[in-house]
């Protein structure tokens, strides 16, 4: 078969793009890799970033950034409307999180990733880098078994009933920050547990794919929408269910968001109004976490752990890289 050969209804994404995307996120983890526990947040952030545009910008791709690290102002970050790739390729969308945990790489704790989403152009949401509520759970259950409208109490209640257990029996899994007391307590008292991650809300919403292994059956909360929408691409190709709304509370947020098209600011997205057509989504992992091991520097080679998925196809591969020419991943 062609590496031309699957199609998502639109422009062909090449079935080689999968490779050739692992290795852009192993570059920007080996790079962010490199300043773990050195307390240096935005060092490792930019170099994450530097290394991400350099391998991006060697494809053969018409790519543009739908969902990025702010906006042209806000440069050098990988920003929203940045051209990337050759430009003699099939024009792709690109949402990109070249470092998600930056306090994780900081202080070398578990879960930090680099991570992208790259389809066909039109099919990502484009938004301006602001928050996202969030609710997803994995595969499995009807159809709007949960709806980000609906209480915790409610949601909690409707996915023991599909799941046939208790709400006790259930765990959600919720970012640790003060903007979610609220949601946190409201989910208590219905019986179910919590388990609280401070960073890292992508690898959150995956977990959600296989309860059975990692006890999280459902996500809820707000993050930032670039997660949101990679989150979603991966959820594409395991399966599950998501909605997400963009959190446009301010006059500035919403114009902005008006001038990407966006014309209702309150509207529910839902899975594939997030990701559509042919996704990909590569991810790399820098620490150590649940979903991938951290980079390894080693005598000779450098060793990378990646997870690629694609929705065309509804695959997930997970690829053990040795890099056996370190001095490739140098400055």
């Amino acid at each position: 078969m062609a590496a031309s050969d699957i199609t998502g209804g639109g422009t062909i994404v090449s079935r080689t793009l999968s490779l050739e995307l692992a290795r852009v996120t192993e570059r920007a983890a080996i790079a962010a890799a490199r300043l773990r526990g050195q307390g240096n947040e935005k060092a490792a952030d930019q170099a994450a970033v530097d290394a991400m545009r350099g391998e991006l910008n060697a494809l053969p791709i018409d790519g543009t950034v739908v969902i990025g690290e702010g906006e042209r102002d806000e440069a050098p970050m990988l920003f929203i409307g940045e051209r990337l790739g050759t430009g003699t390729g099939p024009r792709l969308d690109i949402a990109v999180d070249p470092l998600e945990g930056t306090t994780l790489c900081a202080k070398d704790m578990p879960g930090a990733i680099a991570v992208m989403a790259l389809a066909e152009g039109g099919s990502l949401l484009a938004a301006p880098d602001v928050y996202m509520d969030k609710i997803a759970v994995g595969p499995g259950y009807p159809a709007g078994v949960v709806d980000l409208d609906a209480s915790p109490a409610d949601n909690i209640a409707a996915l023991a009933r599909a799941k046939g257990v208790k709400p006790s029996e259930i765990t959600a899994i919720v970012l640790d920050r003060p903007r979610h007391a609220a949601l946190i307590s409201a989910v208590r008292a219905t019986g179910a547990g919590i388990r609280l991650i401070s960073d890292g809300d992508i690898a959150g919403i995956i977990f959600t794919t296989s309860p059975e292994e990692t006890g999280v059956d459902i996500y809820l909360g707000t993050g930032a929408a670039p997660e949101g929408v990679i989150a979603a691409g991966a959820l594409r190709c395991i399966g599950g269910q998501m909605q997400g709304r963009l959190i446009l509370d301010s006059a500035d947020k919403r114009d902005r968001a008006a001038r990407m098209g966006i014309e209702d600011p309150r509207r529910k997205y839902e899975l594939t109004d997030l990701a559509r057509g042919d996704v990909i989504v590569a991810a790399t992992g820098v620490t150590d976490g649940a979903l991938l091991r951290g980079v390894r520097f080693k005598p000779g080679f450098i060793e990378t752990e990646t997870l690629i998925y694609r929705s065309s196809t509804g695959t997930v591969r997970r690829i053990t890289g040795e890099h056996r020419r370190p001095e490739r991943f140098e400055g």
